[in-house]
């Protein structure tokens, strides 16, 4: 009879030491995701881009133009990451054409807005532009870099650069509304001494 105990135990042995290695890891994972949360960790990149420079946005048109917002200093610029296949996209987009329209070269406040295209190909995007409007720069090719700069996670994703060419607002979905509140908000706390 103790041989059978000993052989029952034996067997047991491999299944205990699996559920506690598993059980070790998955608690470390768990600790790992638990401190990127509570450190912020997770939104380094764009959280430490807010009232910094603006990284480079160089590249090419669907137009075959070269487009670097640096040319815009002095004005309002808005890169939005944005893909034809992304619903969230697609449904933003009334939004920024409804707010380009209204912060063109002659407005008060005029804003230059430029798209960067994730993951897409020209003949896709300017179907999209000739289908749903938006008269602005839209950078094709290789936009991977650009999008690491800012951090990009998945789109839509706009980030708002001042006149000075430091990023003032980051927004993941946007309205007109929301882009002239950031303006706004931007302009008053930049009149204050």
């Amino acid at each position: 009879m103790a041989d059978t105990e000993g052989v029952a135990e034996t067997q047991r042995r491999p299944v205990r030491t699996a559920a506690i290695v598993t059980g070790i890891v998955m608690a470390m994972l768990l600790g790992v995701l638990g401190w990127q949360v509570a450190s912020g960790d997770d939104d380094t990149i764009r959280n430490g881009l807010v009232g910094r420079a603006a990284p480079a946005v160089v590249g090419t048109s669907i137009d075959g133009e070269p487009v670097d917002i640096d040319r815009w200093r002095g004005d309002w610029v808005l890169v939005n990451f944005f893909a034809t296949w992304c619903v969230p996209c697609v449904r933003e987009h009334p939004e920024l054409v409804t707010f380009a329209a209204a912060h063109g070269p002659d407005a008060e406040v005029p804003v230059e807005v430029v798209s960067v295209a994730f993951d897409d190909d020209t003949a896709s995007i300017k179907e999209f532009f000739a289908t749903n409007g938006g008269d602005w720069p839209v950078l094709v090719g290789e936009t991977g870099p650009i999008a690491l700069d800012y951090g990009v996670r998945g789109v839509p994703e706009s980030f708002l650069i001042s006149p000075a060419g430091q990023v003032v607002a980051i927004f993941y979905g946007v309205t007109a509304a929301d882009l002239d509140t950031a303006i706004a908000t931007a302009s008053a706390g930049s009149a204050q001494p």
